[in-house]
């Protein structure tokens, strides 16, 4: 019942706090950019508009507390042992991704290594609830529309959890493939796009071992009732359209407008692909550069089979930001042609957002410690943003003005 009357209210409210991201914030309120600091364990505010960083947050306060708990585990110290050699490259990964509340009064954060959601108050930079999922690792998430409800993806239990945001209590879940990882949804809210990435920390990624890897599916699910829609495999759908021995994994993705088709970044592709979802078929494949450097490495050797992770659309749909991972290039992109302009370079970029009215595309450059500020209208870097150890995920959101300063 209180997801029913939840769905209804997002309905009828969704459309209008969306544009949260897409108009100026209320006054008292300032537009940001979150960029979670991986192995740092720390997020840094950035102005949406002036690109000014604005303040660090400590994602790790209770860092001693954790480690307690997980060094009397067996079974937790392996796996945390594990993400740091497999997954982390030799760090622990203490922010994967950051959303702020639509009241700009808390942030809620996954954090890998330590298997949790956490909810900070802004005003006072404390913890106010923690989620441990299922398994041994959080991932990407997702806030619905009308910011009542989170989704986190469980890397090694293989499903979703949902989220409330108020309590920090699980209201519900749905099951993925192997290392479920991407979640968005639909403008509406009545829709979630979710992907699953398989054994991407196995050296076994020759095409011919691609089995090994594990379930990985494309997913479409209601977000009313959790009920799965629609399960793809992508690297049949990809055979099928001409475009044999691809990987079935589905990386960042961004939807068009209309949410007619998606386009979607997969395992070991330097570029996307286009995805009728109307009627289940790729249409196009865009193959982008592969610098000199990448075209020397093994598959084995790229990071966690990232070909390219980043992905993002401006608003009206024109065009397209990649973040080129393994070519340390972030690139625009038509839409329409596929044609593309190497708009900034840096070492191993590994997301790209949106700014608030759509004009920039933010790309962080992970081996770098920045943030590049890439304008769709020139096509081409217009600003760089010092920030944290490793940045990865970037959300745009609201933070209360009072709340950038440390509490005394």
């Amino acid at each position: 019942m209180r997801r029913c009357v939840a769905a209804l209210f997002g309905v009828a409210i969704g459309l209008a706090l969306l544009p949260a991201a897409t108009s100026a914030a209320p006054p008292g309120m300032r537009d940001v950019l979150v960029v979670g600091n991986n192995w740092e364990g720390t997020a840094d505010v950035v102005d949406a508009r002036t690109f000014e960083r604005l303040t660090r947050l400590n994602i790790i306060p209770d860092k001693a507390e954790r480690m307690a708990e997980i060094q009397t585990d067996p079974a937790a110290l392996g796996f945390f042992t594990g993400i740091n050699l497999l997954i982390g490259e030799g760090h622990d990964q203490y922010v994967d991704d950051a959303f702020t509340s639509h009241d700009g009064r808390y942030l809620y954060v996954s954090r890998p290594s330590f298997k949790d959601v956490v909810a900070f108050d802004l005003s006072t930079r404390q913890i106010v609830w923690r989620f441990q999922v299922e398994g041994y690792r959080a991932d990407h998430m997702a806030i619905s529309p009308d910011g009542a409800r989170l989704l986190v993806s469980a890397s090694t239990a293989n499903k979703v959890h949902e989220i409330d945001t108020a309590t920090g209590e699980e209201i519900g879940q749905f099951p993925s493939g192997d290392s479920p990882h991407e979640n968005n949804f639909s403008r509406d809210g009545q829709l979630i796009y979710h992907a699953s990435i398989g054994r991407v920390y196995t050296p076994l990624d020759d095409p011919a071992f691609d089995a090994t890897k594990g379930e990985r599916y494309f997913q479409v699910v209601d977000a009313n009732t959790l009920q799965i829609l629609k399960r793809v495999d992508m690297g049949k759908k990809l055979a099928e359209a001409g475009y044999p021995n691809m990987s079935s994994a589905v990386r960042p993705m961004a939807l068009a407008p209309d949410e007619k088709r998606v386009y979607l970044q997969i395992s070991f592709l330097h570029g996307f692909v286009e995805y009728d979802l109307e009627h289940d078929k790729v249409l196009r494949v865009a193959n982008l550069p592969v610098s000199e450097e990448a075209q020397k490495l093994r598959r084995d050797e790229y990071v966690l089979d990232s070909a390219h992770h980043g992905l993002a659309m401006n608003p009206e749909g024109t065009k397209l930001c990649v973040a080129g991972t393994m070519s340390d290039y972030a690139a625009i992109v038509s839409r329409r042609t596929f044609a593309y302009q190497i708009a900034a370079h840096g070492e191993k970029p590994y997301w790209a957002t949106n700014n608030g009215d759509g004009r920039y595309c933010f790309v962080s450059f992970s081996g770098d410690d920045r943030v590049s500020v890439i304008s769709y209208a020139k096509q081409k870097e217009v600003a760089s943003i010092p920030v944290g150890d490793h940045p990865q995920r970037m959300r745009m959101g609201v933070m209360r003005e009072e709340y950038l300063q440390p509490p005394a």
